[in-house]
């Protein structure tokens, strides 16, 4: 097998094209292995809940990987910052996240992780969070989550809906390869630090964190895995085991010993069902953002977005999910597409 190509080997060019005079926002073109894609047409037809064919989404998969691969494992950002929690392929809902949380050039979105599985609309969710990431770079930013592996998302609905539309396997491989080069945290204004599960006894200091090796498969243990898996816990004060069967429970003490060692003021995280969306545990510099509403379109909870301001203000955004009329639902066998 020869060895993965590198950032530079592959030549991913973003070039914004001359339009109209007075767009603010000029067709995205990017120029890869000497070709060149338009991103804006992309995102048109996947902004209808539709995927692209099988080669112009490889492709796509290709350039996230070149262009992703070479990030630090917290992806620094600055304020106005959205933090947005689970997804889960409910792709209507997150159409409306977008018209909540408004036009990422205005705010840099952190997205922590869990895209896929569960929802109807894997696939179609990933790919628009991933046109997302090229057409707004440096402002939409995807952290992994636990879904994000192969393990998980062969298990939980992803491989299937890549099997189902495309026919075999070969997309959602192209897609775990991303999911392997995403940033496992990010740190807002250096005091919120986001991430997808928890903390980890193995990674006490932010530079930790940054010394991880994290191009890989999740494994079913050790400190990446618990940046996606772990849990915080009100009851207890320091480690648990964790009854997921991965990564660990967490206690305030744990906690808070970590936002006072890095000087936080907040740690995000996603991973845990809340109905009301949003959550304080620990009083308030821990989070949970919950973002996929009536989860699994039978848990009848609310969402939110948390939208970090320059001088620190925190604003909960709530939302509810789209209704069932305002959305397809898929039949139980999706056609192959042969395009």
């Amino acid at each position: 097998m020869s060895p993965p190509a590198t950032v530079a080997e592959e030549q991913v060019v973003v070039m914004d094209s001359q339009g109209p005079e007075g767009d603010s926002l000029p067709p995205t073109i990017i120029k890869f292995r000497g070709k060149e894609f338009n991103v804006d047409k992309w995102l048109d037809q996947v902004s209808l809940c539709r995927y692209l064919p099988e080669d112009e989404m490889r492709t796509l998969c290709a350039i996230l990987t070149a262009k992703i691969s070479m990030y630090p494992n917290i992806a620094a950002v600055s304020s106005p910052a959205t933090i947005v929690g689970d997804i889960h392929g409910q792709f209507y809902d997150l159409m409306v996240l977008f018209e909540k949380g408004g036009s990422p050039t205005d705010s840099t979105y952190v997205f922590m992780g869990d895209y896929v599985d569960r929802g109807y609309y894997s696939l179609e969710s990933l790919t628009y969070l991933f046109l997302m990431m090229l057409k707004f770079p440096g402002k939409v930013v995807l952290l992994r989550g636990n879904h994000e592996t192969r393990r998980v998302s062969h298990q939980y609905g992803f491989y299937e809906d890549c099997h189902k539309k495309y026919c075999h396997n070969a997309v959602w491989k192209a897609c775990c390869e991303v999911f392997d080069a995403l940033p496992i945290a990010a740190l807002i204004d250096e005091k919120i630090f986001c991430v997808h599960g928890g903390l980890s006894p193995n990674l006490p200091t932010l530079d930790s964190v940054m010394c991880l090796q994290r191009n890989i498969e999740v494994p079913p243990n050790g400190p990446l895995c618990d940046l996606v898996w772990s849990d915080p816990e009100e009851s207890v004060s320091q480690w648990c085991m964790n009854p997921r069967g991965a990564g660990w429970v967490f206690g305030r003490d744990v906690a808070e010993q970590f936002v006072r060692k890095n000087n936080l003021t907040l740690i995000c995280r996603s991973h845990q069902l809340v109905q009301e969306g949003f959550k304080y545990i620990f009083g308030n510099f821990l989070c949970n953002v919950w973002s996929a509403p009536n989860y699994c379109y039978r848990c009848g909870n609310v969402a939110s977005i948390l939208k970090i301001a320059p001088d620190g203000t925190r604003d909960v955004v709530i939302f509810s999910a789209v209704e069932n009329d305002d959305r397809r639902i898929p039949e139980r066998n999706a056609a192959p597409y042969f395009l």
